[in-house]
Formats: C-alpha cells, sequence, structure tokens
C-alpha cells in the first residue's frame, strides 16, 4: 500500500567524488561507491525499504534523529499515513479520521507538541488523559481516544521515527475502571419502546420514517440501513439477504448479511423500482416529497415567479444517501415537532403534555436484539445481529428478567 506516490529513481547519480546516491524530496541518501556491488546492494535495499515503508522515506520529516523529532512532526507523519489507511471501499475517508485528528493535533500537540517524541512516557499519557477526565469527558470517551495515542507511537517504532522502549512503556498503562476514576459515566443504550417509535413516525418523512420500519424489523446498524441498494439484495429466497457494501468489521474480513423478511420486504418494495445501483432511502426524495406536501397545503395562489426557485447550480446539492449523522439528526427533528404537536394538544384539551423521550437509531437495534433473544435465545441474536462473539451481543440485547422472576417465583 503506497501511503505517498513516490517514484523510484534510478541507481546513476552520483557526486564529484564519485559517491553514488538517490534523491527524495530534496534529500539526498548516499549509498556508497558508485557501480561498486557494495553501492548496488544499498540500492537495491533502500528501494525495498521504501516500498515497505514510504512514508518513513519519502514524507518530508525533518532531517533529525529518532532522539531529535518532536512530537508534532511524529504526529503529522502519523495522520498522513492514517488518510489512506483509514478508507472505505469505495475510497472514502473513514470517520475514525476525525477522532484521530482531534486527538493527536489537540489533546496531544497542544500541551506536548515541542517535546521529543523520545521523551514522551506513561506520566505525560497519564497527563493528557486526566485533562480530558477534568474536561468533563466520559469514561468511555476518555478509553476510546487515549488508544490513538498509543497507536501513533506504534506506528512510530515501526518506522524507527521512535525507539520502540517508547510504544511498550505507553502499553503500560491501562484503561479507566468503571467505578474507580472520577471520569463521568454515560447511561447505558437501552431499546426504545414500540410506543414511543409508533408515536414519532407520522412527524417523520416518509423516507426516514421507512428507514426507522427497516432497522426496527431487522436489526441492522443505522449506517447499514443508510446503504439499502437493490445491487446488493439477493431476492431468490422468501427471506432476502442484503450485503451492504461497507460495514462495521469489514477490514476484519467478515461478511455481513442482513436478512429480510417479509414485513421489512414490505417497507422498502415501494422503493425498489429504480436503477439497481441508486440507494433506496434518498434525502434528495424525501426533500422533493417535502416540497410536494408543502405546495398541497399553501392556501394561497403560487406566483409564477415562485414555481420553480430551485437553483440551476446550488453549492450544496441534496445528497444520494443518508449518513448514520443525517439520519439521527432527521429522527431528532421529528421528535421536536411530534412534542410541538402533543404540547399543542394538551394545552387545548387542559391537560399535562406527556413528551416523548428523545430518542436515537442505534436503541432500534437494541430493541431488536432484546426481542429475538428473549423469543430465539442468544445464538439466535447473535446471527441476526451480526456479531462474531457472543459477549458483544449481550450489550446490545438485555437481560430478560421475567424467566428469572419466573424461576424464583418456583424455587426461590
Amino acid at each position: 500500500m503506497a501511503v505517498v506516490s513516490v517514484s523510484i529513481p534510478k541507481y546513476c547519480r552520483h557526486n564529484a567524488s564519485g559517491r553514488a546516491y538517490v534523491k527524495i524530496h530534496g534529500k539526498r541518501h548516499y549509498l556508497g561507491r558508485h557501480g561498486t556491488p557494495e553501492s548496488k546492494e544499498r540500492y537495491a535495499r533502500f528501494v525495498a525499504e521504501l516500498a515497505a515503508s514510504p512514508v518513513a522515506q519519502s514524507a518530508p520529516l525533518p532531517a533529525k534523529s529518532a532522539a531529535g523529532l518532536t512530537i508534532v512532526e511524529l504526529a503529522d507523519a502519523y495522520y498522513e499515513y492514517c488518510k489512506d489507511y483509514y478508507r472505505r471501499k469505495d475510497g472514502t475517508p473513514s470517520d475514525w479520521l476525525n477522532p484521530i485528528h482531534l486527538t493527536l493535533h489537540t489533546h496531544l500537540c497542544g500541551p506536548y507538541g515541542r517535546t521529543p517524541a523520545a521523551d514522551f512516557g506513561p506520566k505525560k499519557f497519564k497527563a493528557i488523559r486526566q485533562m480530558l477526565v477534568d474536561a468533563g469527558q466520559s469514561r468511555v470517551y476518555v478509553n476510546k481516544l487515549m488508544p490513538i495515542i498509543r497507536q501513533c507511537f506504534k506506528w512510530g517504532a515501526s518506522e524507527e521515527l521512535v525507539p520502540s522502549k517508547v510504544y511498550h512503556d505507553l502499553c503500560t498503562v491501562g484503561g479507566l475502571k468503571k467505578g474507580r476514576t472520577t471520569a463521568r459515566e454515560t447511561a447505558p443504550v437501552l431499546p426504545v419502546a414500540d410506543v414511543v417509535v409508533n408515536a414519532t413516525l407520522p412527524a417523520l418523512p416518509q423516507v426516514v420514517a421507512d428507514m426507522v420500519r427497516f432497522e426496527r424489523l431487522t436489526g441492522c446498524r443505522p449506517g447499514e440501513a443508510c446503504q439499502v441498494r437493490l445491487a446488493d439484495i439477493d431476492r431468490g429466497g422468501k427471506v432476502w439477504e442484503f450485503r451492504p457494501g461497507s460495514h462495521k468489521t469489514e477490514h476484519h474480513g467478515k461478511e455481513r448479511i442482513i436478512y429480510i423478511g417479509p414485513q421489512a420486504q414490505a417497507v422498502i418494495d415501494p422503493y425498489l423500482l429504480r436503477d439497481a445501483t441508486a440507494y433506496c432511502f434518498s434525502p434528495a426524495e424525501s426533500e422533493a416529497q417535502r416540497h410536494e406536501e408543502m405546495r398541497a397545503r399553501r392556501q394561497t395562489k403560487v406566483q409564477p415567479s415562485q414555481r420553480n426557485r430551485r437553483k440551476a447550480r446550488p453549492q450544496r446539492p441534496p445528497a444520494t444517501c443518508y449518513t448514520k449523522h443525517s439520519y439521527r439528526r432527521a429522527i431528532s427533528r421529528g421528535i421536536v415537532k411530534a412534542n410541538r404537536q402533543i404540547a399543542e394538544t394538551a394545552e387545548a384539551a387542559g391537560v399535562k403534555a406527556q413528551l416523548l423521550p428523545d430518542w436515537h437509531p442505534n436503541q432500534l437495534r437494541h430493541t431488536r436484539a432484546t426481542e429475538v433473544r428473549k423469543q430465539f435465545g442468544l445464538e439466535a441474536a447473535q446471527i441476526i445481529l451480526g456479531h462474531a462473539k457472543a459477549d458483544v451481543t449481550q450489550v446490545y440485547a438485555e437481560r430478560d428478567s421475567a424467566r428469572a422472576v419466573e424461576i424464583m417465583e418456583k424455587i426461590g
């Protein structure tokens, strides 16, 4: 994998004294006496190392030893590597780049940017962690960001930019443990009741409402619900099989199959009469439907100049598919709209309004996991959710306490 595009120089350059060299980004790498077997051997070794580690050899890093490299220089080099490494199959950057950039260039380089990378150790590592805790970040969030710093130094050690001892010393620092830290604890993600979802659906755009129904019935991830295309669905059997183009564990070489039963098939059936490569749930289509509904509700006559106010070259045209973030924002707007209607109705009736709680699409996955586990067991929930290990499914499937109550009623 080439991180930086570099052309391999030919072995033909030498200076006035007859010393052979190759030149990369203005820096000369001397190989010995021109034409000698030793210089040719060094050239072959240099080319092999360049192909194996293009960043360390080709990126315009400062001409310093590992002892003189600063943390900001190491962070910049590692981030350049990450921009090529963390990509989806379609070539687009992964969302993981955002926390990497934040951690390296804000939390790490902010207090220690000019510090030599070789001088970074467990105490400085813990100091950064404490800064995050003091800033009010949760324990889970802190434990998510800190390994990025450790990984940066691991990469630096593999490229011989920093001593490997730095990385091994950082590995002695474990993550924050629940109940043994002052870091804020987050509330666990719980299933959302169907009554809450059903009350929200009328306030959502039709496309978003169908996404919610599809995710609720299949137990897929929000990002997977955004990717539904006819080209990725095998409709050969009674239960269809949807293989998303990109999913959470694809970099582990695992296949993800989402099983679509009859009820979920009925949800997406109206969206299948389109190009096979087009996304079923389209924000552009949802926006067009919203404009049509607004036009239908209009009571006054539309002026001729306002019949088509679409911009010829908009700076931000509607997207072809939702992202997990835009999907969640659409649901949040629907909840606000539904609560506004509930409050108006309650005020007119002179009663207290029972507002809907805020919920997000990940809770739909928890709801389906709990339901499947309760009826068919943990292994079935593991298959439906697409987890490699059952202990991961335990996080999603809430324990069914009704069974425990039934048992203890008989023997307790």
